[in-house]
Formats: structure tokens, sequence, C-alpha cells
């Protein structure tokens, strides 16, 4: 623990009465995170902050964050976990196979709690049984892949030919596509893999997906494709494409559909984690936790705009509908 360390985010501060057995007044913990800006901008930090506060931990008062923010093209860089490993942080919260590898090699014994959407194995010896410092979160996005796909199909039942815009050098994507080609196959249509490593790859991507002359576009959310969600709505919305993603805030920005689970709630019960962490729980016999619930959302004024009457059976089956 660090007793004497301060923080200007301190002021700041949401107020909670400590929770016995986890927050401590007289000692202040350091909790490190490292993750892309993109999710700094976005109120799921703010989620993370209150799953702490669920058990008595006010920033400020008894933990302070320290933050390291990663590139655009240097996502995750080793150096910054390294980095948190030399300021003796008592936890490392971080994102995706990418975060968790690198906070891993920086540390074998600081606990590590690792937001990935998949795959889970790749960091972990089971989700109910993690057996190392890591454990976390899974948003199971790669195994909702055909369920998504469903929904899609039974929102635009002409669909033939779907743009699947992914980024190749994750594993969870590339997982995604072969369940894609697999759901695809039974459901009637054909995938075809659109790969985008970085921002300059979506001018040629989009060339790609109207040269292909696709029904829809199936978006795979990872760090690349969310960095430039404003730009894919947009090109669907002027190419007159249907298209489903992987979160619910894709569909509040503008997007037609999409399935998956709420990410402001899991990144709070990461908050949760991380407290019972600090309370002295060990990451090896935490399991690391899965969704229970799912969000199908759609965008009647989306739909609207591109001509697109979603079916009444569909619309029964939504959990919100954007007017």
């Amino acid at each position: 623990m660090h007793p004497f360390v301060v923080n200007a985010a301190a002021a700041f501060s949401l107020f909670a009465i400590p929770v016995a057995g986890y927050a401590q007044a007289a000692e202040m913990s350091l909790v490190g995170t490292l993750f892309p800006p993109v999710i700094h901008k976005t109120f799921r930090i703010e989620m993370f902050r209150r799953g702490l506060q669920d058990l008595g931990y006010v920033e400020g008062k008894n933990y302070v964050l320290e933050s390291r923010l990663t590139g655009k093209q240097d996502f995750y860089r080793p150096d910054l976990a390294k980095e948190l490993v030399s300021l003796d942080v008592d936890v490392i919260v971080t994102s995706e196979v990418a975060g968790g590898r690198a906070a891993r090699k920086a540390t074998e014994t600081i606990p590590i709690v690792v937001l990935n959407c998949d795959p889970y194995h790749l960091l972990v010896e089971t989700l109910a049984r993690p057996g190392g410092n890591v454990t976390g979160q899974t948003c199971m996005t790669s195994e909702t892949t055909p369920k998504k796909l469903e929904f899609f199909k039974m929102a635009i039942p002409h669909l033939a030919r779907v743009a699947y815009l992914y980024n190749p050098k994750q594993p969870g994507p590339t997982l995604g596509l072969r369940l894609a080609e697999t759901a695809g196959r039974s459901l009637g249509f054909t995938v075809h893999p659109v790969e985008v490593s970085d921002a300059g790859d979506f001018k040629q991507a989009f060339a790609t997906i109207t040269s292909e002359q696709v029904d829809g576009i199936f978006v795979y959310h990872d760090f690349v494709t969310a960095g430039q969600r404003p730009r894919i709505i947009e090109f669907a919305a002027q190419s007159k494409l249907p298209a489903m993603y992987g979160f619910g805030s894709w569909t509040r920005a503008g997007g037609l559909m999409s399935y998956g689970t709420n990410l402001a709630a899991m990144y709070r019960r990461a908050g949760r984690q991380v407290a019972k962490i600090l309370g002295g729980e060990s990451p090896a016999n935490m399991p690391v936790e899965q969704p229970t619930t799912f969000e199908f959302i759609v965008n009647l004024k989306t739909a609207k705009a591109l001509g697109i009457t979603i079916p009444q059976s569909v619309l029964l089956r939504v959990d919100e509908v954007i007017e």
C-alpha cells in the first residue's frame, strides 16, 4: 500500500462510506490503468470508479489512479506496463489480449484485471480458475457473432452478401470471422472479409465494400474500429447499407442495430473486482466474469433514413428502440 501517495484528480473524487473488510481509510492504494485514449473519453472509466466505490473505495481517499494512455500505433506498449510496475502499483487494469499480455510480461506477481472481449483462454488457465495473477471480465464478442448475424438476417431478410469489417491483427476479430463464415452458410449469405489494421486502412476498406456490392456490413468492435466509429457510421449511411454493430454505443450514435453486452456495466463490475483484490482476494481464485445479459438495440430513425422497415417480429425481440 502507499500511505503518502497524492493526486490532483482527488479533488474530483466521488464520496462513499467505506465498507468493512475492503476499504481502509488509513491506507492509500495505487491502481494502475493501461488503456487507449478512446476508453478514457467514454463513461466507462467513471463506471469503473463507481464499481470501486460500491465496495468502499473512493478516489483520493483510499486509492489513487495512475493512468498510462497508449497511442494509436503503439497499442499497449510494454514499456508503459513496466512503468506501472516500477511505481509498485497494487493492481494493473487494462483491456484486450494485447494489454493483458503486456502487463503479464511486465509482472508475474502484481494482480492484473483485464477487460477482454475474447478469446480469454489466451490469458488464463480457465475462466473459473484463472490460476495466475490475471483475472477480469469478458464480453464474449466473438462468441456472440452468430447471434448478431441471426438478428441481422431476421431484420434484413434480403441479405445475400455481407462485408465483415475487422482487424486481422487481433485474435478476437479473427475468431469472429471464422464463426461468421460458418453462420453465414447456415443463414444463407456469404461473408466477405475486409481488413482494417489502423486508421489509414479505412479509405481502401470502404472502396472494397463498395466494389463488392454487398447488402450489409458487419462491424467487429475492437480498438481500431471503435476509434473510427463516426466515420464507419457515416459511410454506412451514405452508402445506404444496413449495418450490425457489437455494442449499443454504436446504435445510439446513429448506427442501425447492435447486439452485445453493456460495456459500462462491465467496467463497473471490473471496479468491484479491483476492490476485492485490494481487500486481499487473489486473482488466481477469482473467476473471469462473463456477461449474463445482452442488449439488442435498433435505431428506427436510421432505418427510416435507409428506407428499411424492420419486421414486427424482430421489434418484439428488441431490448431498446431508438426513434
